[in-house]
Order: C-alpha cells, then structure tokens, then sequence
C-alpha cells in the first residue's frame, strides 16, 4: 500500500492550496490549509526571482528545493515539473502545483490521490486540492481568487483558503495553515525577498487566524513604512503610516506608544499625551521604557516634557 510504502520519509498532508503571481508586482505566493500539525513546513515553497511550489497528498518534500532548482536553472514551471514527476516511482499519489517567475504555471494530480481530489489551472494561478468533503473547493477557491483582481496578492490567497474551507475544505476538519509570498526580483537578501512568511501550526479555526495575523503584518509594515519616512524627514508620511498601522489593529497599545514616541521627538506634545495614557493604563512598564528611551537618546525631549508624560495618570 502506498501509505506504508512512503510514509516513513515523506509523510502524507492531504490538503487544499494555490499558487498565483501578482500581476502588477510580480510577487509571488502559495498558502496552505490542511487537518495535519504545521503543514506549511513540507507543503508551501518559494524563491524570489524564481517560483514558487506546493508539494502535498502523499508528499515529496524535495519537490519544493528540487522544483525552485530547475526553475532556477531555466526551466518553465511545466519543464520542470515534468523532469520531477516523471522520474517519481510514487507519482499515482502525489499532488503539485509550480509557478515560475514569468507566470507560467503547472499542476500534477496523480491518479491515487485520495477523493475528492482535482484542480483548477488558471492565469497567473494553479488551485489543487485532495481528501475534500466536496468537489467544490477547487472551483469555489478559484472563484474568490478571480473575483479579488486588484487586492494585495496576501489577500487574495487567504480569500481562496476561505472559500475552499467554505466549501466543505478537508474532509478531516482542519488544523494548520501558511502562507509564503516572495518578490518578484531577489535582493539578495532572504530576510527582504520574503515579503511574507506565517504559519499557524495548530489552531480550531487557522484560515481564519492566518487572516488575522495578514492582517497584522500588514499592520507592521506601515508602522516600518512610517519609520523610514521618519529618517528620510517626511513628517507627514510618517504620521499616515502610523495611522494606517493603528487603523487595521486599533487595540495595538505598542503602535500607539511608539506613534506617540514619534509625536514627542517632533514636539508635539499635546498630540503624543493621548496615546502615551493609553499606553500606561495598559501597564506601567511603558513608563519605564519611556525612561530607557532617554538613556538610549531615542527620545529626545526636555526634562519638563518628561515630567509631563511621566505625571500621567
């Protein structure tokens, strides 16, 4: 049987997942729900500048590296998928999906795979799915997908696991889910190339969690936003970026202190004592890290303006 045969080094994570490329940046994305503990870590794969890959049913986890490689080397997504399938002694129960960094894309559902099992190949985007409680998921998650043209690509991928989890999703119930989005053109730099990289690992509800955590993240990289146009001395930019940030995770109480931080270096006192306040009333080690600022000269203000945020009840 194939599940003793090939378990034991490449364990199976029957599941639902997408691939798509952003049309107008270029970036890249795969994100990934399944009943199985953190299914992100063998399933979801990416390389900025070069694809992105998701290996699940009975999986391979070499597909992921093995995949990038070629993809690297040259090869479309369909060449070399193909290279890999082809030479797989167990390929009846695999599931894959490739993109690469011109948008080609390829998906492979091998004749095993446990039903309900299929996939949708669409532009800019592969969908596959396996141990499904409906024959809907596919079609529903390509469903959501086309009809989010025009949002962040992050989006638009938790919009599909949405609608595969809608749709019935795995046929087990659910646990885990991740997401992978990488730019379009490598920096160098792994740590910048990866735009965005969660995971929730175990969770009653992980869509939905990994929406959340989207959502955040979305958040911090405004409050990152507003710091550079801080140093670049756009004022301006800078406080929208902080209201941006505060505007998707109102109840953040660190953006508000580090919003209000901003305010009082700019000597806008009177705007920065409203946020420090609801800072302090969440836990008085925000008066102390306020005191540490001074030490490390990341605050610079009088010792009056001190006084006046430290009075603070």
């Amino acid at each position: 049987m194939y599940a003793q045969q090939f378990y034991g080094d490449n364990p199976f994570a029957h599941t639902f997942s997408i691939v798509a490329i952003d049309p107008e940046t270029g970036d890249m994305g795969v994100a990934v729900q399944s009943h199985w503990f953190a299914v992100g870590t063998t399933v979801i794969w990416g390389e900025a500048g070069v694809g992105v890959v998701a290996t699940q049913s009975f999986i391979n986890p070499a597909y992921g590296p093995d995949g990038l490689a070629l993809m690297k080397m040259g090869f479309s997504a369909k060449e070399a998928l193909k290279i890999l399938v082809e030479k797989d002694e167990a390929k009846a129960v695999r599931q894959l999906a490739f993109l690469d960094a011109t948008g080609n894309v390829s998906n492979y559902t091998g004749e095993n795979c446990i039903d309900y099992a299929g996939s949708v190949l669409g532009d800019g985007y592969s969908i596959q799915a396996n141990l499904m409680s409906s024959e809907q998921v596919w079609p529903m998650m390509a469903k959501a997908f086309e009809e989010s043209k025009g949002m962040p690509l992050a989006e638009r991928l938790v919009l599909a696991l949405e609608a595969g989890q809608k749709a019935g999703g795995d046929l087990r119930g659910r646990q885990s889910a991740s997401i992978l989005v990488v730019r379009a053109k490598s920096t160098g730099k792994i740590w910048q190339d990866r735009l965005v990289d969660l995971r929730v690992e175990d969770h009653p509800n992980p869509v939905q969690e990994l929406k959340r955590l989207v959502k955040v993240h979305t958040a911090y990289g405004h409050m990152n936003s507003g710091d550079q146009a801080l140093e670049s001395g756009d004022i301006p930019k800078a406080i929208e970026e902080y209201g941006m940030a505060e505007k998707l995770i109102p109840d953040n109480v660190e953006m508000k202190y580090w919003h209000a931080v901003t305010l009082a270096n700019l000597h806008r006192l009177d705007e920065a004592l409203p946020l420090f306040e609801i800072a302090f009333h969440e836990s008085d080690n925000w008066r102390i890290v306020t005191r540490n600022l001074i030490k490390s000269n990341l605050l610079e203000i009088s010792p009056k303006e001190l006084d006046e945020i430290l009075s603070i009840q």
